[in-house]
């Protein structure tokens, strides 16, 4: 039921929607990305970070995780552009990284919820 039952290309519509596709590049960009956040721990240190930031310390306590553990957590996240650092004396803090990194998450909780 999944499948056509005849086999008919629209080569129009397939040739806009090919042309519509962002580069290999991007799209290889943007699974990282999910492929990130698909993590439950990487999540939830996202989800901590959207109203403010936290340092490591911080961030541990909120998650029940080990300083080292979420350390490596954000490695992978500061890479993605997913958060950033600002260092204060010798705290470093971390936050998200732009509004649309926000936004994501907001939708798909909003998505989860509906």
């Amino acid at each position: 039921m999944d499948t056509c039952d005849i086999k008919c290309i629209n080569e129009t519509k397939v040739k806009a929607t090919v042309g519509s596709l962002p580069p290999t590049e991007d799209i290889h960009q943007m699974a990282d990305i999910f492929k990130a956040l698909s993590d439950p721990s990487r999540l939830k240190i996202v989800l901590a970070l959207l109203n403010q930031e936290h340092c490591v310390c911080d961030i541990a306590a909120i998650c029940g995780q080990t300083d080292s553990a979420v350390s490596h957590q954000l490695r992978i996240l500061r890479t993605l552009k997913i958060v950033k650092t600002r260092r204060d004396g010798k705290i470093i803090y971390y936050s998200i990284d732009d509004d649309h990194v926000a936004s994501l998450i907001h939708m798909s909780l909003h998505h989860v919820r509906h």
